[in-house]
């Protein structure tokens, strides 16, 4: 073979090489910006958070306090804070799929403020069986096992803001149709959703990134 004829083929593949190189590290650059747009969607200010801070696995859970399967991620979610509890942290983010959702995300608002949304969290869900019957949804029972277990019941009902309340709700609304949300559960870790819905899935998907992150 002819010296121009190698000069010739060794030119086109190194043409091929570097527009191939080019094309993944755009297509990267795509998926990065992607992730940074898809940050500002995932948290927002008033999100309710747990876990380690400083974690650099974020765990975003988009719930509904009326939904049976967001009640039985919630021990589970909690045991994977306490398993992974230098390493995660979780952000809340209300999608009120339920009728009496909404009602019930009004009082959580107003326990963040009071600086116990955990602990209500937990009797909503405790007695979720009786106030969220999805055909027939009594969401002012919460205010009973409230009393019963011994919350400031008047302090939660003067800190109720509707007007307040209602902006998160359009902004958490908001952020789940542009992140394609549309059942709850939905998790997210690190911006990366579940491959398939699951408590192993969840799991598998945090240890992945603890791996690639520490």
């Amino acid at each position: 073979m002819k010296k121009s004829n190698l000069v010739a083929i060794a030119s086109v593949l190194m043409l091929i090489i570097f527009v191939g190189a080019a094309y993944l590290y755009d297509t990267q650059q795509t998926k990065n910006e992607q992730l940074a747009q898809n940050n500002n969607v995932l948290i927002q200010f008033h999100s309710p958070k747990a876990g380690n801070p400083n974690a650099k696995v974020t765990i975003v859970e988009f719930m509904d306090p009326a939904c049976e399967a967001c009640r039985q991620f919630h021990p589970f979610v909690k045991e994977l804070l306490k398993k992974y509890k230098r390493e995660v942290n979780l952000v809340i983010r209300y999608t009120p799929l339920h009728k009496g959702s909404d009602d019930a995300i009004k009082i959580l608002v107003a326990a963040k403020k009071l600086g116990n949304f955990w602990d209500v969290l937990d009797v909503m869900y405790k007695s979720q069986p009786d106030w969220a019957n999805h055909h027939n949804p009594n969401p002012e029972m919460i205010w009973k096992y409230l009393e019963y277990y011994k919350f400031d019941v008047a302090a939660l009902e003067q800190n109720i803001d509707e007007t307040a309340a209602s902006r998160i709700l359009e902004l958490d609304l908001a952020d789940a149709r542009t992140l394609g949300v549309d059942k709850t559960p939905t998790f997210f870790v690190n911006g990366k959703p579940l491959p398939s819905f699951g408590l192993e899935q969840l799991e598998s998907l945090i240890k992945n990134e603890i791996a690639i992150h520490y």
